[in-house]
């Protein structure tokens, strides 16, 4: 049983910054690719970036040049997202999971972001 806990988020004015970590246990894979999603209010989950098996990190245009997705170790069983530049718009619940080619795991509770005007 694969589990999922994301942590860092917070309340941040518009301009700050905050760093998410997620946390994979259980997993058998030797390594995976993994990818940060983000929820809004009344609004689907979107990937906003992801990270292959060799490091390569891709981000959705939204948060291009902002948000930076990092890992702690070889296997992405921990990743991070650094969020620089914080909008209101970024306001959501942040997770963590595979790639959506890579078929998911159970999510996790997410980590809230609130940032205020």
């Amino acid at each position: 049983q694969v589990e999922l806990v994301e942590s860092g988020g917070g309340l941040v004015q518009a301009g700050g910054s905050l760093r998410l970590s997620c946390v994979v246990s259980g997993s058998s894979f030797s390594i995976t690719a993994m990818g940060w999603y983000r929820q809004a209010p009344g609004k689907q989950r979107e990937l906003v970036a992801s990270i292959s098996i060799g490091g390569t990190t891709n981000y959705a245009d939204s948060v291009k040049g902002r948000f930076t997705m990092s890992r702690g170790n070889i296997r992405n069983t921990v990743v991070y997202l650094q969020m620089n530049s914080l909008k209101p718009d970024d306001t959501a619940v942040y997770y963590c999971n595979r790639p959506p080619n890579s078929g998911y795991w159970s999510w996790g509770q997410g980590t809230q972001v609130i940032v205020s005007s």
